[in-house]
């Protein structure tokens, strides 16, 4: 099997353009600090995000942390295998067959991952505003694990597919997932919008005759803060993973890419590893309990500081 890979990899011209960047960008350099950079911040920034959500237990409900804490880890694993692995092919020309094999498959895992991850995000908020207190009944813990497992195992079944098909095939293949992916997302958040709006008319039908309980307005508008606060990863996910999605297009049906398309996939490439540092800060800003944790950790670690 790794000859087939070796053959797969190695003698797509593809492969090529990585090598090719010094050669296309002065500031050849810049671009591998950069990338260190964002390496650096996606580690620090989630590792942080995973011990904070894991100290969050009595806020959070199972499911949404389980679903939280497989993203964070993600992307963790994109900082810390994915990002140094791609600088390692931009600064090497001569980087043997089995770094990329590695790369690839790398890359594919953890952002497949990161992809099904957002979308169990947005149905798992959409089941909580829709079903209400049968929510817990129906989403259990367990069950939640049992689709991070498939999550995880689907997006290891696609990481290998990526090594043994060719490249313009496996691009396509990639390609139609993602649009699959984030177009029934969209359509959650959509209903979720829609669902919000129609809980929050009848609340506030129900204030005007008195008739509404105040934990019922208090829990919709938490579950509305929680759904708000995963739209805002989703839509960084959308912003970041859109041009390479058109990469993958591109590359698919393009048997020898020039120079510009090489440069679009490469800052494509940067906006798939500025995702894996956007979405700690998102939930520091739109999820209140885990800012708090995050806040305390990062006090703790400034009082142990000589």
């Amino acid at each position: 099997m790794l000859d087939v890979m070796k053959k797969t990899l190695c003698a797509d011209e593809l492969q090529s353009s990585v090598s090719d960047v010094e050669d296309l960008y002065p500031w050849y350099t810049a671009v591998c600090i950069f990338y260190a950079f964002l390496s650096y911040s996606a580690i620090m920034l989630n590792s942080v995000t995973i011990h904070a959500v894991r100290k969050t237990s009595s806020s959070l409900s199972k499911p949404l942390k389980t679903l939280l804490l497989s993203l964070a880890v993600s992307d963790l694993g994109v900082g810390v295998l994915v990002q140094p692995l791609f600088i390692a092919l931009l600064i090497n020309k001569a980087t043997s067959c089995n770094i990329k094999i590695v790369f690839r498959f790398m890359i594919g895992l953890f952002s497949s991952a990161s992809l099904f991850g957002v979308m169990a995000l947005s149905a798992d908020r959409f089941l909580a505003i829709h079903l209400h207190l049968r929510y817990q009944e129906l989403v259990t813990h367990k069950r939640v694990v049992s689709v991070v497992f498939l999550i995880w195992l689907c997006s290891f079944v696609l990481s290998i597919m990526g090594l043994l098909i060719p490249n313009s095939v496996i691009h396509m293949i990639f390609a139609a997932i993602n649009i699959v992916c984030l177009v029934l997302t969209t359509l959650v958040y959509a209903r979720i919008y829609f669902v919000v709006r129609r809980h929050s008319d009848q609340i506030q039908v129900l204030q005007v005759h008195q008739e509404t309980p105040n934990g019922q307005a208090a829990n919709v508008a938490r579950l509305t803060k929680s759904a708000v606060g995963t739209f805002y990863v989703y839509l960084a996910f959308l912003v970041c993973y859109l041009p390479q999605i058109v990469d993958f297009v591109v590359i698919g049906t393009t048997s020898n890419p020039r120079a510009a398309v090489t440069i679009y996939s490469l800052c494509s490439w940067t906006l798939i590893f500025l995702n894996s540092s956007l979405n700690p800060v998102i939930y520091c800003w739109k999820m209140r309990h885990i800012r708090h944790a995050i806040l305390d950790i990062l006090r703790g670690l400034q009082h142990m500081v000589p």
